[in-house]
Order: structure tokens, then sequence, then C-alpha cells
């Protein structure tokens, strides 16, 4: 690899490392499920890496991996044109272009939960994060957790409470800045 190549891929890695977590967010908002979204994703990592020489550098790249996403999302919907649970390419096509409209907002949004989940203590950080993995079972956590579900209940209730003021004040603070 070249010097060029191997600054060339640097960038590429960084960049996509950076907006991966937002990349995947706008996809699984346009698919049913999490397992499509990670299909997906595949695919989007493939024809990112495949077409960054035609990146601009010094361009958006969120932007312009949006794009390449609402792609591959219409090329996944159009294989899975059969199927009856599908959304039709111009309501994929509106929710994407929403989609990236709102992703300023949501970004702000995800960056002040970070911000509030790392003033919670480690031990409840563990039990939301664990409450809220795709194959939780509630009954399994609030057991482990030394609560009876209702308790759990109760518990996840107050911490999302908790969460959502602290995310309202994080964004409130950061308008008046």
């Amino acid at each position: 690899m070249t010097p060029d190549e191997h600054q060339r891929h640097n960038l590429f890695l960084r960049s996509f490392t950076a907006q991966e977590p937002a990349i995947r967010a706008f996809v699984r908002r346009l698919v049913p499920t999490r397992a499509d979204a990670d299909d997906v994703m595949q695919e989007v990592s493939v024809v990112l890496w495949e077409k960054f020489d035609s990146f601009r550098e010094g361009a958006d790249f969120r932007a312009w991996a949006f794009g390449v996403a609402r792609f591959e999302v219409l090329a996944w919907l159009r294989d899975k044109g059969r199927d009856r649970l599908v959304l039709d390419e111009e309501v994929v096509t509106r929710l994407a272009e929403e989609t990236a409209q709102d992703e300023p907002r949501l970004e702000r949004q995800r960056e002040a939960l970070e911000h509030c989940m790392k003033k919670v203590p480690a031990d409840q950080r563990g039990l939301l994060l664990q409450a809220y993995q795709p194959d939780a079972r509630i009954q399994e956590v609030a057991r482990g957790s030394g609560r009876t579900v209702p308790g759990f209940y109760q518990w996840l209730h107050r911490m999302r409470r908790v969460l959502l003021d602290c995310i309202r004040r994080a964004l409130a603070q950061e308008a008046s800045s």
C-alpha cells in the first residue's frame, strides 16, 4: 500500500467509525427490523469503501453516507419487494429525507444521552444497558438486580425520567450558549 493509499484508508476508517452510529440509526429507521438493518449496513459499509475514491475530501461524509445508505435501503426493498411488510419506495424516500433533516437534532440528543449516562453510577448504568439489549428479558434482568419485576419496571421508569430531565437540561444549556 502506498503512503497515499494508506492515508486515504485511514481517512475512510476515521470518517466511517465516527459516523457509523448515525448511519446505522438512519438505516434502522427505514427498515422493519434490527436484523434487516444489520444486513443493509453490511452492504452500506462495502459500498462506502468501494466508492470512497469518489468522495471529495472535505465534503460532508455523513451526508454522503446517508445518500449511499438510502440507495442501499431502496435496493434492499426491491429485493424484498414480494414481502407485503416492506414499505413502498416512495415512502422510504420520504422517510429518508425526513430522517436526514432530523439527524442533527437526533445527534444532539444522542450526545446529551451519552453525557447523562456517564453521570449514572456504573452499576445502575450497567442495568440500564442490560435492560435495553435487543434480546433482553426484563424478568431475568430484574432477578439479576435483586428486584421484583414490578419494582424493576418502577426503577426503569424513574431512571428514564432522570435521564430525560438531564437531556432536556443539557439541550437547553446548549441552546442558550
